[in-house]
């Protein structure tokens, strides 16, 4: 069955930040949010690079091999950059990304602490693993999943994109049903909003785009100290449109706002 995605995304740079390093894009095949490393330098760089070099090769991927290419040539633009400017040393970013193959299939890539949520039959779920210090010690068991949420170093990640060889994005197959919801955001966002939370502004709003927009409004109402960026997918059947130009959001919208060439393989 051929399937597409209903999507649209809200980023804010918040209250507390001077720049919004979150970047995002919306299109009916694909989503991703990719959220720059804080820390390290231009962190907003990094993350609109790799969404912009992703959408640029167009929709037509066919499987999870062909989106982890995408992935790692979207990566090698981030040692491009290094390598013309080497003050950008150690730049990095989180990725999360939702994509509908050519077969009908639905594919979730992830790396760093950005995180997926899927809303099926009024039930949440994530569907991300963060790669992060604090889920570490959840997993040996050395920290309470309540505690993991306000550690007070629960922001430092353990694998990011920062162009190198070894970085590695893991892909996976989703099972995937007509309704369902899927929300992918910055740690701005799940920092501050706990799953019922999340839960509750998915179903009570009948848009995706109405849902984006109060969680982000949700966050920085609760405190975010951090850029907010949430994006909303919704499952419909029929075939995704290849003519429809992607949407950018957060650095992506602010940077390289030259036009993709979306005709590329």
């Amino acid at each position: 069955m051929a399937l597409r995605l209903l999507t649209t995304a809200a980023s804010e740079t918040g209250n507390f930040r001077s720049t919004n390093q979150d970047a995002a894009f919306t299109a009916p095949w694909g989503a991703a949010v990719a959220d720059g490393v804080g820390g390290g330098p231009s962190g907003d760089l990094a993350s609109a690079t790799l969404v912009h070099r992703l959408v640029a090769g167009g929709m037509r991927i066919t499987d999870g091999e062909d989106l982890a290419v995408r992935v790692r040539l979207a990566n090698w633009d981030l040692s491009a950059q290094v390598r013309r400017n080497p003050e950008l040393q150690g730049m990095a970013t989180t990725f999360t990304g939702l994509v509908v193959t050519t077969g009908g299939d639905l594919l979730l890539a992830h790396i760093g602490d950005s995180r997926a949520y899927r809303l099926r039959h009024a039930q949440l779920e994530r569907q991300t693993r963060d790669d992060s210090y604090v889920q570490a010690l959840v997993d040996r068991g050395l920290l309470s999943a309540q505690a993991a949420a306000s550690h007070p170093r629960r922001n430092i990640i353990t694998a990011s994109l920062r162009g190198g060889e070894a970085d590695t994005v893991t892909v996976a197959s989703c099972e995937t049903l007509v309704g369902d919801r899927w929300m992918l955001c910055s740690d701005g966002v799940s920092d501050y909003l706990d799953d019922e939370e999340i839960g509750m502004a998915l179903l009570s709003h009948r848009t995706p785009e109405e849902a984006a927009e109060a969680l982000v409004a949700q966050a920085l109402a609760f405190g975010s100290r951090d850029n907010v960026t949430a994006v909303v997918c919704d499952v419909a059947e029929g075939a995704a449109d290849a003519a429809a130009p992607p949407q950018f959001h957060g650095s992506a919208r602010e940077l390289f706002q030259e036009d993709l060439d979306l005709t590329a393989s």
